[in-house]
């Protein structure tokens, strides 16, 4: 079977490090769908293959250093910070050494690059941190990358603001801004660790589309309802299912 490759390369002092690579999303299944069970008598998410292609679809970035996170926060001036430290030091200052500026010590986006958006009033308000990615992700010819929160299975701090980017072209690292959770945490001071998978890259090649709209046979809906609702176990498993591959 042939198989389409995925680079991810990044600064050769920062790849010496041999720390928090990239890795196969399948790597990363939640404790908690582990020990679920399934059964006849016991459905149960473990058994819906949609939700566990989720799981394991594509590749998982994960934060090369702690990240102090500090949202919300009356300061001593009685003035809200939007961010006081931000981490990724080490990595910041082995590339700057290096002259290699992938890394500063602080990025953030303003409010008014997203004026208008649900992200703001969930935000707070307030400025949006952006995580810089050592990373440089590459494609094959005519495929490109959704990059989203890790699907079922994200931080509940915070979430990145998910984009499509053309990896086969781009040739540069994808930073990405996110979004602290205000609904959960109005106020949050906190640290998001070093290895922790931040970013769920999923590469699909690009298609034109053309989108048809039709009519159903009444006949035909209740056939195919009647055979979802026969009492077996793994129905879509066996039967329309196909498995993928991600290594």
């Amino acid at each position: 079977m042939f198989h389409k490759e995925i680079e991810f390369s990044a600064h050769e002092d920062y790849f010496a490090l041999k720390e928090d690579y990239p890795i196969p999303t399948k790597l990363n299944i939640p404790d908690w769908y582990k020990k679920l069970e399934h059964t006849i008598l016991n459905k149960t998410v473990k058994g819906c293959m949609p939700f566990l292609d989720s799981l394991t679809a594509g590749y998982l970035l994960k934060m090369p250093q702690d990240f102090y996170i500090r949202h919300n926060v009356l300061n001593e001036n009685k003035e809200k910070d939007s961010f006081q430290t931000f981490g990724l030091y080490e990595v910041s200052q082995l590339l700057n050494a290096k002259s290699i500026n992938l890394n500063s010590a602080l990025d953030v986006h303003s409010i008014k690059q997203l004026e208008g958006s649900p992200f703001v009033d969930k935000n707070k308000n307030l400025p949006f941190y952006k995580i810089l990615n050592p990373w440089k992700i590459k494609t094959s010819k005519g495929y490109s990358c959704l990059f989203i929160s890790p699907l079922n299975n994200s931080d509940d701090r915070f979430s990145i603001i998910p984009a499509i980017v053309d990896t086969d072209t781009f040739p540069n690292e994808i930073n990405f801004p996110i979004v602290i959770n205000g609904d959960k945490y109005p106020i949050l001071e906190d640290t998001i660790k070093k290895g922790t998978p931040y970013v769920q890259v999923i590469p699909f090649k690009r298609d034109s589309w053309k989108m048809k709209i039709k009519s159903r046979l009444e006949k035909e809906i209740i056939n195919s309802r009647m055979f979802a609702g026969l009492n077996l176990l793994n129905i879509y498993k066996q039967k329309y299912w196909n498995k993928k591959s991600w290594k």
